[in-house]
Protein backbone atom coordinates (compact mmCIF):
# COMPACT_ATOMS: atom_id res chain seq x y z
CA UNK A 1 0.00 0.00 0.00
CA UNK A 2 1.48 3.15 -0.97
CA UNK A 3 1.79 6.00 1.32
CA UNK A 4 -0.04 9.18 1.13
CA UNK A 5 1.77 11.90 0.29
CA UNK A 6 1.16 14.91 2.18
CA UNK A 7 -0.26 17.92 0.39
CA UNK A 8 1.47 20.93 0.32
CA UNK A 9 -0.45 24.39 1.85
CA UNK A 10 -2.49 26.44 -0.32
CA UNK A 11 -1.67 29.86 -0.78
CA UNK A 12 -4.87 30.87 1.06
CA UNK A 13 -3.60 28.67 3.96
CA UNK A 14 -0.34 30.00 3.81
CA UNK A 15 1.49 33.30 4.95
CA UNK A 16 3.93 34.57 3.37
CA UNK A 17 6.47 36.04 5.39
CA UNK A 18 7.16 39.67 5.53
CA UNK A 19 11.01 39.23 3.50
CA UNK A 20 9.44 37.02 0.94
CA UNK A 21 6.68 39.99 0.34
CA UNK A 22 9.32 42.96 0.37
CA UNK A 23 11.88 40.56 -2.02
CA UNK A 24 8.34 39.75 -4.41
CA UNK A 25 7.51 43.42 -4.07
CA UNK A 26 11.03 44.65 -4.81
CA UNK A 27 10.96 42.84 -8.82
CA UNK A 28 7.48 44.11 -8.86
CA UNK A 29 8.23 47.52 -8.75
CA UNK A 30 11.31 47.08 -10.64
CA UNK A 31 8.85 46.28 -13.81
CA UNK A 32 6.52 49.08 -12.94
CA UNK A 33 10.20 51.40 -13.05
CA UNK A 34 10.54 49.64 -16.32
CA UNK A 35 7.04 50.85 -17.40
CA UNK A 36 7.07 53.83 -16.24
CA UNK A 37 10.48 54.66 -18.07
CA UNK A 38 8.40 53.28 -22.01
CA UNK A 39 5.66 56.47 -20.43
CA UNK A 40 8.05 58.99 -19.95
CA UNK A 41 9.95 58.30 -23.26
CA UNK A 42 6.15 58.53 -24.88
CA UNK A 43 5.84 62.05 -22.68
CA UNK A 44 8.90 63.36 -23.86
CA UNK A 45 7.97 61.92 -27.37
CA UNK A 46 5.24 63.87 -27.21
CA UNK A 47 6.82 67.32 -25.49
CA UNK A 48 9.33 67.40 -28.47
CA UNK A 49 6.07 66.24 -31.68
CA UNK A 50 4.36 69.87 -30.91
CA UNK A 51 1.36 70.89 -28.57
CA UNK A 52 -1.12 68.42 -30.26
CA UNK A 53 0.70 65.41 -29.22
CA UNK A 54 1.86 67.09 -26.08
CA UNK A 55 -1.71 68.13 -25.16
CA UNK A 56 -3.02 64.54 -25.79
CA UNK A 57 -0.16 62.78 -23.73
CA UNK A 58 -1.20 65.43 -20.97
CA UNK A 59 -4.87 64.27 -21.03
CA UNK A 60 -3.70 60.99 -20.90
CA UNK A 61 -1.29 61.08 -18.08
CA UNK A 62 -3.93 63.70 -16.45
CA UNK A 63 -7.21 60.88 -16.22
CA UNK A 64 -7.69 58.97 -13.23
CA UNK A 65 -6.36 56.21 -14.46
CA UNK A 66 -3.21 58.35 -15.73
CA UNK A 67 -2.64 59.39 -12.33
CA UNK A 68 -2.95 56.26 -10.16
CA UNK A 69 -0.20 54.74 -12.57
CA UNK A 70 1.97 57.74 -11.99
CA UNK A 71 1.12 57.39 -8.19
CA UNK A 72 2.15 53.49 -8.20
CA UNK A 73 5.16 54.34 -10.81
CA UNK A 74 6.21 56.83 -7.61
CA UNK A 75 5.58 54.78 -5.00
CA UNK A 76 7.52 52.15 -6.60
CA UNK A 77 10.73 54.64 -7.54
CA UNK A 78 11.03 55.39 -3.42
CA UNK A 79 10.38 51.82 -2.54
CA UNK A 80 13.13 50.31 -5.07
CA UNK A 81 15.69 53.10 -4.10
CA UNK A 82 15.02 52.37 -0.20
CA UNK A 83 14.92 48.55 -0.78
CA UNK A 84 18.17 49.00 -3.24
CA UNK A 85 19.87 51.23 -0.10
CA UNK A 86 19.06 48.47 2.72
CA UNK A 87 20.40 45.80 0.31
CA UNK A 88 23.73 47.81 -0.17
CA UNK A 89 23.94 47.62 3.82
CA UNK A 90 23.29 43.87 3.18
CA UNK A 91 26.49 43.79 0.99
CA UNK A 92 28.84 44.81 3.70
CA UNK A 93 27.13 42.32 6.04
CA UNK A 94 25.11 44.67 8.18
CA UNK A 95 21.20 44.14 9.03
CA UNK A 96 21.04 40.60 8.30
CA UNK A 97 19.23 39.59 11.71
CA UNK A 98 15.89 38.93 11.29
CA UNK A 99 14.44 41.55 13.83
CA UNK A 100 16.96 43.92 11.93
CA UNK A 101 15.63 43.10 8.34
CA UNK A 102 11.91 43.16 9.38
CA UNK A 103 12.68 46.32 10.68
CA UNK A 104 14.28 48.00 7.94
CA UNK A 105 11.82 46.29 5.44
CA UNK A 106 9.12 48.40 7.38
CA UNK A 107 11.23 51.26 7.28
CA UNK A 108 11.59 51.25 3.62
CA UNK A 109 7.59 51.05 2.83
CA UNK A 110 7.02 53.83 5.74
CA UNK A 111 9.54 55.98 3.96
CA UNK A 112 8.31 54.68 0.52
CA UNK A 113 4.89 56.17 1.13
CA UNK A 114 6.12 59.17 2.89
CA UNK A 115 8.17 60.86 0.02
CA UNK A 116 5.55 59.52 -2.10
CA UNK A 117 3.22 61.70 -0.50
CA UNK A 118 5.78 65.11 -0.04
CA UNK A 119 6.44 64.29 -3.54
CA UNK A 120 3.01 64.73 -4.88
CA UNK A 121 2.23 67.43 -2.67
CA UNK A 122 5.03 69.38 -4.05
CA UNK A 123 4.17 68.47 -7.46
CA UNK A 124 0.84 69.51 -7.08
CA UNK A 125 1.93 72.73 -4.56
CA UNK A 126 3.92 74.19 -7.51
CA UNK A 127 0.86 73.59 -9.99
Amino acid sequence: MARARPLSPHLQVYRLPLLAVLSISHRATGVLLAAGSLVLVYWLAAVASGPDAFSDAQTLLGSLPGRAFLLLVTFSLFYHLGNGIRHLFWDIGLGFELRAARASGILVIVAAAVLTLVAWTLGYAMR
